[in-house]
């Protein structure tokens, strides 16, 4: 397997008037296709920093990162763009979808920022709708699907692209406990299929998901961990 990230000695620093902030204090991490990292650490901890860097939404101060082989410390802001939309499918904690878009709309969203023509659009966001298990869900609004199903149109709008990488912040952050199994199911189903999977938690038991745990802290890495008892989401606890 390849390596999707490659980061060597990276380091991001905020200046804030006079004083210097050190986020990330010379983080080295490889994460290879089709793993599931689960990325955790306290509050202050970089893990933040990370996900922005790893998402191409801030850049780092020094260091080397390598996306799916591409340099993104000397990318230019307009390449930064063209990576998010077309590397990195995102999934947010509070879902961010447009209220008053239909479901299917919602996920089109990235395909007509890359210019995907119409009919080719619609007939994509649907596939990954229905690969979520909406597929009689495609016309309802945000304010007429639950938390899960939110989220889930998320996934999908994340998907519909075929990222090299699943972004995911705290995921399961807005959501019961039964639902979160389900949203790590899918999460698993995705990732048995293939697809990269970064999750940014601060939830031990969802971290347990994840095939490996990264742990932050104070701007570091402290320990990159197989996890040896997995959790698996039993197929019945996902709604399809």
């Amino acid at each position: 397997m390849k390596p999707v990230i490659h980061m060597k000695e990276l380091r991001k620093i905020y200046t804030i008037g006079d004083q210097e902030i050190h986020a990330l204090r010379g983080v080295s991490l490889s994460i290879e296709e089709g793993d599931f990292v689960a990325i955790m650490g306290p509050s202050g901890s970089g893990k933040s920093s990370m996900m922005n860097v790893i998402g191409c939404l801030d850049k780092p101060t020094s260091g080397e990162f390598y996306l799916d082989g591409y340099p993104i410390i000397d990318a230019h802001d307009d390449d930064l763009a063209v990576i998010r939309n077309e590397k990195i499918g995102f999934v947010f904690q509070n879902f961010n979808l447009l209220p008053r878009t239909t479901a299917v709309d919602n996920v089109e969203l990235p395909l007509l920022y890359a210019g995907v023509p119409p009919k080719e659009r619609r007939e994509r966001a649907i596939r990954s709708l229905v690969s979520v298990g909406l597929e009689q869900r495609l016309n309802n609004k945000p304010n007429e699907l639950s938390g899960g199903q939110q989220q889930r149109v998320s996934i999908a709008r994340a998907l519909v692209n075929n990222p090299v990488i699943l972004l995911a912040d705290e995921p399961t952050g807005a959501l019961d406990t039964k639902t979160s199994v389900e949203i790590m199911g899918i999460f698993q189903q995705l990732n048995d299929a293939g697809k990269t999977v970064i999750l940014v938690t601060h939830e031990p038991d969802i971290a347990e998901y994840a095939k490996r745990v990264v742990r932050f802290r104070d701007g570091q890495i402290v320990s990159n961990e197989v996890v040896e008892e997995r959790r698996r989401a039993m197929p019945e606890e996902v709604i399809r």
